[in-house]
């Protein structure tokens, strides 16, 4: 008897796939990979959380504006980790999502951007942004 694997059809995943070969035909860069992300308010707050598993902090780049945030990164193709003494010669199968990333999240009010903090721990990164009234735009840092 033949061992059979069953996928479940993700639309969302073709629909991707549909962007990147178009994108190639007109030339534009498509996205490497999306990686889902969580963006909720409280009373004091807005807190993003993002799955950027196998990411180093020098691998994630934010940018917090009054109304908006922006979070960038990328991820190789190769094994999870880069220093393993494993060389891939020939894939088989490639599933994880790597290459650039973008991604960019309007905020219904400003924040305070002095005071915008993110972690990276497990894999998650989260984006913590304090409501303010002031404006203004900064990098973070990643701790």
């Amino acid at each position: 008897m033949q061992n059979v694997a069953f996928t479940r059809w993700d639309p969302l995943r073709d629909l991707l796939a549909l962007h990147e070969h178009f994108g190639q035909l007109v030339g534009t860069d498509a996205p490497g990979w999306t990686p889902p992300v969580d963006l909720y308010e409280t009373a004091s707050e807005f807190i993003l959380t993002a799955e950027l598993p196998g990411l180093k902090r020098d691998q994630i780049e934010i940018h917090a504006e009054d109304t908006r945030i922006v979070i960038r990164g990328q991820r190789g193709a190769g094994p999870a980790d880069p220093e393993s003494p494993i060389a891939c010669e020939q894939y088989h199968r490639v599933e994880r999502g790597h290459g650039h990333f973008s991604r960019a999240f309007a905020l219904p009010e400003a924040v305070d951007v002095d005071a915008v903090t993110a972690d990276l721990k497990d894999g998650i990164l989260t984006v913590t942004m304090p409501k303010a009234a002031g404006r203004g735009t900064r990098r973070v840092d990643v701790t």
